[in-house]
């Protein structure tokens, strides 16, 4: 074997490892237990053809951009231009690192283990659908091998912006391209305020705050923390909860004089108070910086794919 074919599959040993062993601080580019990365990205291409191709995209692109900078999440997804720019944009590589970080994570892949069951997600703040089709790549990857069987997966997907035509268009291209019984895959989109919606979280087995929980505790602090304890007295026992946001000093919130990080705000709510341990949840993976990084020599997209950043939470219910 030459030296290059060595290192290769050294590479390839080490990654399949990192999956097997939970390695917290990078994530492999790709997983055996979701779609391949390109598959993922024609997926976007295919739905957002148009969009891709349009004049106006950087126009659309460079609004969305200034107003996330001065954290005006309302302004920058208050109609569909901004919306459809976000998502092709932005969605397909946090799309990959989601897939990437779900494959990781043994109680996840498990939701999809068994072929009877029905499975049940709510995406808190998922309406540019980076959850929808990381999840969906998961799914359809264990359907391949019960592709007749009656498990399904439903999402419901919860934003303050109207994202309902983003989700739909990209709902029926995973209906038609990724699952031989489009009936198994069901997402259903709700407009509203989660902070005062009232849903049944204990039909849920996952919900994700995948980075929403920082613009959660930014905008309304009081009533974010009434809905983590909501999520303390509602999710039924063994559902997972994963939290993410980006690393370091962007994810801190301020508290009179002083700054904490968000995640030790919500670990002090979900599993209490430091070496108590006598919240609802235990935390079952973990890691304060971890990476996912695009290999851009394996795919091909008309936009910019960044690595991503982020601490994340498993949390299951006890």
């Amino acid at each position: 074997m030459s030296r290059r074919a060595a290192r290769y599959q050294a590479k390839k040993i080490a990654e399949e490892s990192a999956f097997e062993e939970g390695n917290n601080d990078s994530l492999a580019f790709k997983s055996p237990h979701c779609l391949e990365p390109n598959t993922i990205l024609q997926l976007f291409t295919a739905c957002f053809r148009s969009i891709l191709e349009s004049p106006d995209l950087q126009h659309h692109i460079q609004i969305v951009k200034e107003r996330l900078y001065h954290r005006d999440y309302l302004a920058a997804f208050d109609n569909d231009d901004k919306r459809f720019a976000y998502a092709s944009r932005w969605s397909p590589a946090r799309a990959l690192a989601y897939a990437s970080l779900f494959s990781a994570m043994g109680p996840v892949r498990d939701l999809f283990a068994d072929p009877e069951k029905t499975s049940r997600v709510v995406c808190v703040g998922g309406g540019a659908s980076s959850e929808l089709v990381s999840l969906a790549a998961l799914f359809a990857r264990s359907k391949e091998h019960y592709s007749t069987s009656p498990s399904n997966l439903d999402m419901t997907i919860v934003d303050i912006a109207d994202w309902s035509t983003v989700v739909s268009n990209l709902s029926a291209h995973i209906k038609s391209k990724w699952v031989y019984k489009p009936e198994s895959f069901n997402a259903s989109f709700l407009h509203k305020d989660i902070l005062s919606l009232e849903l049944d979280y204990s039909t849920m087995d996952l919900v994700t705050l995948l980075f929403t929980t920082n613009e959660l505790f930014c905008e309304k602090r009081s009533e974010t923390v009434k809905f983590l304890q909501r999520l303390n007295s509602q999710c039924r026992s063994g559902s997972l909860l994963l939290i993410a946001e980006s690393a370091g000093s962007y994810s801190h919130i301020t508290i009179g004089s002083k700054k904490f990080p968000v995640q030790f705000l919500v670990d002090t709510i979900l599993v209490g108070k430091p070496d108590a341990n006598d919240g609802a949840w235990e935390i079952v993976q973990s890691s304060e910086s971890c990476w996912y990084r695009v290999d851009t020599r394996e795919v091909t997209y008309d936009m910019k794919l960044e690595n991503m950043r982020f601490f994340y939470r498993l949390y299951r219910k006890k």
